[in-house]
């Protein structure tokens, strides 16, 4: 086995990286393609998601396989190779399937314990399959990483260790208000109708909103899924409109939550502002704003009082904010009120690979800035670049938070998309609460984690090591199928050599001879290809394959066809991610 991952995600990127790395479908089509056409890797499967964009190959060559997967994954992520180094991390062999298998337990998640990265993977494999870029080793992985995030569902408490996504944002939106109270009552808009915008509509009928009206490019969907909520049984009202009235709806609604495929904005500054009738830099209310209506809706206290907010914000607390934001400066929390982080300034990459970015004479060829770097120094980059980013996340929040959220929240948005749905911008706008992926980060920071982590932790260790196990046993299979092959052939020339010097035994006294002879080969096979079955499934066990092909002078091309066969059939009993 020589799995290879390249990636990078929450844990070793700021979120403007990864929202500009993001893949489109035509995107991860293509990568998937040029990276089975590159000369090192042989299978690829690409898993990106809103918080990581992972590249898994088998690979011939360790050193040839980052650079190109590396190489691949910044020309089709547009991010120049030079800029995207520093946050890359590297998994090889054993600890890249570790990390799989911690990704579909939902440990390397921004809320630990989701459980819709099982669908992720699940299309990812589903995806490699449907293109053939996914072979017999990536087959094994990513239903194995399936089968382990199932069973830490099944046999552990992850669940109580995090929540999904969406219950996550909402919590946030929600402040300190019980997620059932703050929703009562409120109208909801929700914008695109794939898996992560039906589980945000779902979620939102579940905490007992009273109307959601569903917003797509493709109006089919959209109403679908509005006929889906309506039979749910919780007695939301649901409705579809076009997109093109999204502007109009957001003037009736308090809660919108989005997530589209969309490369640009789906909702700007202006766009909300428009709807609440401000000023877009958030100064001055607009005077045609009429307070009272949304009143009526209100589930949290204050956040339906439309006519409080006239009297204007405070002007200085704003005037901070906007300053911040022109200066670039990183500003949010995670209520997804932006507010100053103070975050000191780390000590560099101990083994030097951040510097290579700004190394002249690397950074003119983005292959050069691999080049020399070896797995156990990449892996202890992405362990630096990871608590670095944890130790950033750490940081006390400064600011204003309290000021803000004694403002009433006139509209509350929670952008789930990546790249983002939503200008940041709009939370300068007075009676606006944003959350995003970059706040909820900050916020899974701060997030409990459970006991149960350390029963899944032992799942995933126990996992990896039998997956070792059963792909360095289903390495040597092959050879030991081809050496019975061999026996059973050297048996039938024999029989038949039986057959010409004595012609005149009968069929029974034949077929004896035969059965006898089959026993003894088989009697004397049988413990060495035992044996070496169990010495190959050991660490360090690869040997013996090669070792049992020099002793029985095997051909190795009746070895490589047992091969191309026993993939075959894999493949084929795998049919399509379950």
């Amino acid at each position: 086995m020589s799995l290879l991952v390249v990636g990078l995600s929450h844990r070793s990127a700021p979120v403007s990286v990864l929202e500009r790395a993001s893949l489109s479908a035509d995107a991860k089509t293509k990568l998937l393609h040029d990276t089975l056409a590159a000369e090192p890797a042989a299978e690829a499967a690409v898993l990106a998601t809103c918080n990581r964009i992972e590249l898994y190959a088998d690979v011939d060559k360790f050193h040839a396989g980052v650079a190109e997967l590396s190489t691949l994954l910044a020309q089709h992520s547009g991010v120049a190779l030079e800029e995207l180094t520093p946050y890359l991390y590297v998994h090889y062999e054993d600890r890249a399937v570790h990390h799989l298998f911690s990704v579909a337990c939902g440990l390397d998640s921004m809320v630990v314990g989701e459980g819709q990265i099982l669908g992720q993977i699940k299309d990812a494999l589903a995806r490699g399959q449907e293109l053939h870029t996914a072979g017999r080793l990536i087959n094994d992985l990513f239903q194995q990483a399936l089968r382990v995030g199932k069973r830490a569902h099944s046999e552990t408490g992850i669940d109580r260790a995090g929540q999904s996504l969406v219950t996550f944002g909402l919590e946030q939106l929600a402040v300190r208000v019980p997620v059932q109270d703050w929703a009562a009552g409120k109208r909801a808009l929700v914008i695109g109708a794939g898996s992560m915008s039906s589980l945000a509509a779902a979620t939102l009928a579940r905490v007992g909103v009273a109307e959601i009206v569903v917003a797509n490019r493709t109006a089919e969907r959209a109403e679908r899924l509005a006929e889906i909520l309506v039979a749910s049984g919780t007695g939301v009202r649901a409705s579809a409109v076009p997109m093109s009235l999204v502007a109009d709806e957001l003037t009736r609604v308090d809660v919108v939550v989005s997530c589209t495929g969309a490369t640009g904005l789906v909702l700007t500054g202006d766009d909300v502002a428009g709807a609440l009738g401000s000023d877009p830099a958030g100064a001055v209310p607009h005077p045609r704003l009429r307070p009272g209506p949304r009143a009526s809706n209100a589930g949290e206290g204050g956040s339906g009082e439309a006519g409080s907010g006239a009297t204007g914000p405070d002007a200085e607390l704003v005037a901070r904010l906007a300053a911040l934001a022109a200066g670039g400066q990183r500003i949010a929390d995670a209520g997804a009120v932006r507010s100053k982080v103070a975050v000191e300034e780390r000590d560099g990459c101990p083994v030097g690979v951040d510097a290579l970015a700004s190394d002249p004479a690397r950074s003119a060829d983005g292959r050069a800035a691999l080049t020399g770097v070896d797995a156990s120094a990449l892996e202890l980059h992405g362990t630096w670049a990871d608590q670095g980013e944890a130790a950033a996340q750490r940081q006390p929040r400064k600011g204003a938070r309290n000021q803000v959220d004694a403002q009433p929240v006139r509209l509350a948005l929670l952008d789930l998309a990546m790249p983002r749905d939503i200008d940041a911008a709009v939370h300068r706008i007075p009676g606006v609460r944003l959350v995003d992926i970059e706040s909820l980060a900050e916020a899974s920071a701060d997030a409990p984690m459970a006991a149960d982590v350390d029963a899944v932790r032992g799942i995933v260790a126990e996992e990896v090591a039998a997956f070792g196990a059963a792909q360095r046993a289903a390495h040597i299979t092959p050879t030991v199928v081809a050496l019975r092959a061999m026996a059973a052939e050297v048996v039938a020339m024999e029989v038949a050599r039986l057959d010409g010097r004595v012609p005149d035994l009968d069929e029974r006294q034949r077929a004896e001879v035969t059965q006898t002879v089959r026993r003894v080969v088989d009697k004397l096979l049988h413990a060495p290809t035992v044996r070496v079955k169990q010495l190959a499934s050991e660490p360090g066990g690869a040997g013996y394959a090669e070792a049992l092909r020099e002793l029985f002078d095997l051909d190795p091309q009746t070895v490589a066809s047992v091969s191309r066969a026993d993939a075959a059939d894999k493949n084929d009993d795998s049919g399509r991610a379950s």
